[in-house]
């Protein structure tokens, strides 16, 4: 079975509406997972809303730890592009 992954919103009507068309223009009967967010609140967030909370949750707070600084900029090589 092959599967593709895309998001949309359920209308007050309880009608799935996708936020793009399918990939498939035949008809066929598909069975479909739907992924709620756990805390509603949290689907509407901007990408910068969830780097911010990203950067502040707990799990990451190892990487303050001056033990995790292992590499510095003179570790790196400037690549530049021109585009």
């Amino acid at each position: 079975m092959k599967s593709i992954a895309c998001a949309g919103t359920i209308s007050a009507n309880g009608e799935l509406v996708l936020d793009e068309p399918l990939p498939q223009n035949q008809p066929s009967r598909v069975q479909i997972v739907i992924l709620f967010p756990e805390a509603p609140e949290l689907a509407d967030l901007t990408p910068a809303q969830w780097n911010k909370t990203a950067a502040n949750n707990p799990s990451f707070a190892f990487l303050h730890d001056p033990e995790e600084d292992i590499y510095t900029l003179e570790d790196g090589i400037a690549v530049s592009y021109e585009g």
